[in-house]
């Protein structure tokens, strides 16, 4: 059982766990042993509150699918075991992340210096553009 909150938990079986091979250079048990895993839950059959599950569909991040099937591969440890942990620790901070409430953004003006120093550099690099050009003779 993954614990999110205190009152919130996602049963075992609400999880699926598919064993596959590990990318890259692995020495001798590269294409034998199973030791990186996929990680498959599927948001919208989920126990989650209908709050969670809203905030958890309306985020635009590539590990879920059109379905709202949230899909994690890890492949971080030599160990299928810790590889699992691994996957059930990305999925609660995804959940945890997704349900923290958005800070409103609150416009603000840049200050009267900074707009007059501003101004002093656009006139200041004007006058070196200008010497640029032809003399007249």
């Amino acid at each position: 059982m993954l614990e999110i909150t205190p009152d919130i938990q996602i049963a075992d079986w609400e999880i699926e766990f598919q064993p596959i091979r590990a990318q890259g250079a692995g020495g001798q048990n590269v294409n034998k042993v199973a030791s990186a895993v996929h990680l498959r839950f599927d948001v919208r059959r989920s126990s989650l509150p209908p709050y969670y599950k809203e905030r958890l569909l309306r985020l635009s991040d590539q590990r879920i699918t059109q379905e709202g099937v949230i899909v994690i591969k890890a492949q971080s440890y030599r160990t299928l075991e810790l590889n699992k942990e691994d996957a059930l620790q990305r999925l609660k901070e995804l959940i945890q992340d997704a349900t923290k409430p958005v800070k409103p953004r609150r416009a603000t003006k840049p200050t009267k210096a900074s707009q007059r120093r501003r101004v002093d550099k656009k006139t200041q690099r004007g006058k070196i553009k200008a010497l640029r050009g032809r003399l007249s003779s």
